[in-house]
């Protein structure tokens, strides 16, 4: 039982770095532009796209592992309906991730490229940000169910 509190444990706290840093890097980020400081938003778009992969990208490996051992150890097929939606809410929550990627690390560029020419941000970086922005809403959406069906585990097929 001690393995299975600690995966349980494990993948708590990957499920909350995930979230808190998503909710942070969206904060910041949010509240940066609100400036319209080239050299601030700089700064702050460097350190989300450290934050990003430091702890994002290292809880995202880490969440499908934690998960499926849990699973596995418990005894719960992967193919139970709120274990399978939440995998699918999980891909989503990626498909939304993977281009606010790209597109902080371009935000960042276009900051830095109007810091050091002292110009202001390009439109380039107002059409980006709102990507970035709408992104951001379907994948907390998708995270916030994952964790409903994580704590409510209701029994549905899906397949």
């Amino acid at each position: 039982m001690l393995a299975d509190d600690l995966l349980r444990l494990a993948h708590i706290i990957g499920a909350t770095v995930l979230f808190g840093t998503g909710a942070g890097i969206a904060f910041f980020m949010v509240m940066a532009r609100r400036t319209r400081d080239a050299r601030l938003i700089a700064h702050v778009a460097g350190t989300v796209v450290v934050a990003d992969t430091v702890f994002t990208a290292t809880a995202v490996i880490f969440q499908p592992i934690t998960g499926y051992l849990l699973a596995t150890s418990i005894g719960w097929s992967l193919s139970e309906g709120w274990i399978a939606l939440s995998l699918i809410l999980y891909v989503v929550t990626g498909l939304f991730w993977l281009p606010v990627v790209w597109i902080q690390i371009q935000l960042r560029n276009l900051a830095r490229f109007a810091a050091a020419e002292n110009t202001p941000l390009p439109p380039a970086f107002d059409r980006l940000y709102a990507i970035w922005f709408a992104c951001g809403f379907p994948a907390f959406f998708a995270v916030i169910g994952i964790f409903w069906l994580m704590l409510a585990k209701p029994q549905f097929s899906l397949f």
